[in-house]
């Protein structure tokens, strides 16, 4: 099977990045940030690999899309690889999220503090029930759902989080697309159907569950 991947441009080149490679480049950011908070200014490859809870050839492998970072027995600089790691994929700039559904899962992302430290900007909270118009989360006021188009053409919002049940997902995807919001994060247990334009993640935390579950029954099979 064909690898998917993805454009990404650095300097004034273009190149396909693997989107499992695209995957795990969050995750060297996350442990990057982690080393520069311990004051650590560089780092080897092992280091870093064993921060992110990757393989260090995988590591170098995934790094070698963006370029040549590191240096040959000293390692790699934290800030810089930080630095491109994060332009990379696009989380040097403010992007602009709306989030539809704010019910227990939609106030908890809403107070989701790591947004913003990630450059994500919530700027629109949305719930078609009237019982929640004109209510205030984490220091926004709760907007309907109509109002979509308005605050996704305000905002130049491109994407959108979808944190309603499952029989009215689809309906939101439609209103977001409609709203020229190009990606959705995808809370819903649901499939949803979106134009090829569009890019879609979905989280879906009862499969996470469930192969947990496998993993612990294995477990318990072993050790009869």
């Amino acid at each position: 099977m064909k690898e998917h991947t993805v454009t990404a441009r650095s300097n004034d080149s273009a190149r396909d990045i693997p989107e499992a490679t695209v995957a795990r480049l969050p995750v060297y950011l996350r442990a990057l940030v982690a080393l520069a908070e311990q004051q650590i200014s560089t780092c080897s490859s092992e280091e870093l690999a064993a921060a992110a809870g990757v393989n260090s050839a995988k590591l170098r492998k995934d790094l070698s899309y963006l370029g040549s970072y590191g240096t040959r027995g000293v390692g790699y600089d934290v800030d810089y690889l930080r630095y491109q790691i994060a332009r990379e994929i696009g989380v040097t700039q403010d992007w602009p999220v709306v989030i539809v559904g704010i019910g227990n899962l939609g106030h908890a992302l809403a107070n989701f503090s790591g947004f913003r430290s990630r450059g994500f900007r919530v700027v629109g909270l949305l719930d078609a029930d009237p019982d929640m118009k004109d209510q205030t989360v984490a220091g926004l006021q709760v907007r309907p759902f109509d109002d979509l188009p308005e605050i996704a053409t305000e905002n130049g919002v491109a994407i959108g989080v979808i944190a309603v049940p499952a029989v009215a997902a689809q309906d939101v995807a439609d209103a977001l697309v409609a709203a020229g919001i190009t990606s959705i994060l995808n809370f819903a247990p649901t499939v949803l159907s979106v134009p090829e334009r569009v890019d879609v993640r979905k989280v879906d935390l009862s499969i996470e569950l469930q192969i947990l579950a496998y993993h612990e029954q294995r477990k318990a099979v072993q050790t009869l």
